[in-house]
C-alpha cells in the first residue's frame, strides 16, 4: 500500500518529514547509499522498541491509533522537541500527551553569567510555579531582595500578596495582582503543576483574603509573555519597564524574565544605585 498523503494521513506525513530531518551518521548509522534523507523506517522502529512492522503501518495510516507509550517513544526515537511531541499527539490521539510537572536542578553556572550579563536590568529565573531561584544584582536592589529571604519564601506571589514593600511599589495594585495571577495560573496548567502549587494556594488563600477571591474569580487576563511594568522606586522614584519573558533551552521548567528600563535616563540612574549597592 502507497503512502498515504498530508490530507489522508496527517501523523505518517508527519513522522515522515521528521524521520527524513535527522541524520544517520549522527545518530551512528552507517551513511551508505539510501532512496530518501535522513533514516529508514526499521532503524526509527528499533530506536523506539516497536515493531519495524508497526512503525510503518503508522506512516502509511494502518493499525488504528497508536497508544501513548507508543508516540512516546517515538517522540524519543525522532528526538522531537516538546513542541513537536505535542503535536504528534495531537495528530495521533487528538489530544496533548498528559503534563507532569517535575521540578529539576537549580541553575547552572552558565546561567548565572547570562544574568549577571545583562545588568543593569533585573533579571531572573523562575520556575514553573513561580519560585524564585537565580537573579542578578540588580533584582533585589530594583524589585524584591530574595537573598534575604528563606528558599521557601522566595515566591512571587508571595511576594506580590503578603509583602507590604511589593504592594506600595505598584501604581494599581489591583490590577497587576489579576494580571500576574492570570499569567501564573496558565504557567501552571501549561506545566501540570496544580498539584505542586497547592500548597502555595492554600497558604495564600489562608493568609491573604484578596488572593483567596481573586483565585476564585472564573475570569482571569489572558497574559502574554511581554508588557510594561511600573513601579516606584523608594529611592529613583518611577521607572518604566518593558519585561519579557523567556524560554530556557532544555529546561522546560524554567522562564527567565528580563525588565529593561525604558528611558536612558533610568538605567543610567540603575547603573549607578547597583554601582553603590544601595539596598531596595
Amino acid at each position: 500500500m502507497a503512502d498515504a498523503t498530508l490530507g489522508e494521513n496527517p501523523l505518517g506525513a508527519y513522522l515522515k518529514d521528521r524521520r527524513a530531518k535527522l541524520d544517520p551518521a549522527m545518530l551512528g548509522y552507517p551513511p551508505g547509499r539510501r532512496r530518501t534523507p535522513g533514516l529508514r523506517r526499521e532503524e526509527v522502529a528499533q530506536r523506539a522498541n516497536i515493531s519495524p512492522t508497526w512503525y510503518t503501518w503508522l506512516e502509511q495510516g494502518r493499525g488504528g491509533a497508536p497508544s501513548v507509550d507508543v508516540l512516546n517513544r517515538i517522540a524519543s526515537a525522532l528526538m522531537l522537541t516538546d513542541v513537536e511531541r505535542e503535536h504528534i499527539f495531537l495528530l495521533g490521539l487528538g489530544h496533548p500527551p498528559e503534563v507532569r510537572y517535575e521540578r529539576g536542578p537549580g541553575v547552572s553556572p552558565r546561567l548565572q553569567r547570562v544574568l549577571d550579563a545583562l545588568e543593569p536590568s533585573p533579571a531572573l529565573i523562575r520556575t514553573a510555579t513561580w519560585d524564585v531561584i537565580a537573579w542578578n544584582r540588580a533584582v533585589p536592589i530594583l524589585l524584591v531582595d530574595y537573598g534575604a529571604l528563606p528558599p521557601e519564601r522566595r515566591n512571587i506571589l508571595r511576594s506580590l500578596f503578603l509583602d507590604p514593600r511589593a504592594r506600595d511599589a505598584q501604581y494599581d495594585w489591583h490590577s497587576v495582582a489579576r494580571y500576574v495571577l492570570g499569567a501564573f495560573r496558565a504557567d501552571v496548567a501549561r506545566a501540570g503543576a496544580s498539584e505542586a502549587v497547592k500548597t502555595i494556594v492554600d497558604d495564600l488563600s489562608a493568609r491573604s483574603p484578596e488572593f483567596k477571591a481573586m483565585w476564585r474569580e472564573t475570569e482571569i487576563p489572558s497574559p502574554h509573555g511581554d508588557g510594561i511594568k511600573h513601579i516606584r522606586h523608594p529611592v529613583l522614584g518611577p521607572i518604566t519597564f518593558e519585561y519579557s519573558a523567556f524560554a530556557v533551552d532544555g529546561r522546560s521548567d524554567l522562564s527567565m524574565i528580563v525588565y529593561n528600563p525604558v528611558a536612558e535616563a533610568d538605567l543610567q540612574r540603575i547603573h549607578a544605585l547597583i554601582g553603590a549597592g544601595e539596598p531596595a
